[in-house]
């Protein structure tokens, strides 16, 4: 592995200016900034440390974002939607079309059980449907 020349590292972060991210328009460009570095043929080692450091700046701000309240049953909607299945796809979920029918119109609240399904069915953390 190469050293990291501190001249050449310090004028990639004189021109990125990396900070923790604070405003959606912060993170936006540093997610151009990254997509430019992997646009890249070849990196160096100081346009590595710069990714590697853009990526974690990236990250810890995605974690901290707060998603908007929505029902359980919207987000199984949308999670079907982008999935492009139909109600009978989450019968092993949901056991039986009235019920699915029920909870996917939010006319049933979701029990424990088809939360942990829905999360295993997925692959999403069991949170996302509370």
């Amino acid at each position: 592995m190469t050293a990291v020349s501190p001249k050449k590292y310090g004028s990639l972060l004189a021109r990125t200016l990396p900070k923790v991210i604070e405003t959606d328009a912060e993170f936006n460009r540093f997610v151009e900034e990254l997509e430019t570095l992997d646009r890249l043929p070849q990196l160096g080692p100081q346009e590595r440390a710069l990714q590697s450091l853009l990526a974690k700046l990236i990250e810890d701000y995605d974690q901290h974002v707060e998603l908007p309240d929505v029902p359980a049953h919207e987000t199984v909607g949308f999670l079907m939607e982008q999935r492009d299945l139909k109600q009978a796809d989450l019968l092993p979920v949901f056991g039986s079309r009235s019920v699915a029918s029920a909870a996917l119109n939010g006319k049933r609240e979701l029990s424990k059980a088809h939360i942990r399904k829905l999360a295993e069915f997925f692959q999403l953390s069991p949170a996302v449907f509370f």
